[in-house]
């Protein structure tokens, strides 16, 4: 009768190929976790303005103000800088609760941001602002205008948010 029990066998190691293929399994998948770079740290806002943007004649022959911002990011760090996210929350001063927002891309993968390099001007503009039938810098001047804040904040793959700045949104008409 034969018997059932069989001699105990040493662990194989994994041949070259088998190696090789993990290693570049790992390399894929780290890869997918993003960048390492900090975003926040690396990126440096200039050239801002603020203020508050004409959007036009509304219904009812209103004028709208909207408040604005513009901005450059310049990438000071060491290594270009790809996929990331933008986004500005707009507040009326002495208020926690957004009044108005804008979401985009401040720099895609299809186009990196070198070190040193600057990104083309981004215009950020709230959803809501203020109506009325008087002239735009009156309105401005208007004893019951609220002043306006914005902060913004950088995103980067699927790291959380960040804030990279926060600005005051200067009592001033912007048209373009």
């Amino acid at each position: 009768m034969a018997s059932l029990l069989t001699r105990p066998t040493r662990p194989t190691r994994p041949t070259r190929p088998t190696c090789v293929a993990m290693a570049a399994l790992l390399t894929l998948v780290t890869a997918g976790c993003g960048s390492s770079v900090d975003a926040v740290a690396s990126l440096e806002p200039i050239d801002v303005v603020t203020g508050w943007f004409d959007d036009g004649i509304i219904e009812g022959g209103k004028n709208k103000l909207v408040p604005s911002v513009s901005l450059k990011l310049r990438n000071k760090g060491a290594a270009p800088l790809q996929s990331i996210q933008i986004n500005a929350i707009f507040r009326r001063v002495g208020e926690q609760e957004m009044w108005g927002e804008y979401f985009g891309w401040a720099i895609t993968r299809e186009q990196p941001l070198a070190p040193g390099a600057g990104t083309s001007p981004l215009v950020m503009r709230s959803t809501l602002g203020y109506t009325g039938e008087q002239p735009r810098m009156q309105m401005l001047q208007n004893k019951e205008f609220v002043d306006a804040r914005v902060e913004i904040f950088l995103k980067q793959g699927s790291k959380v948010w960040a804030k990279l700045a926060e600005y005051p949104i200067d009592r001033q008409l912007l048209t373009r």
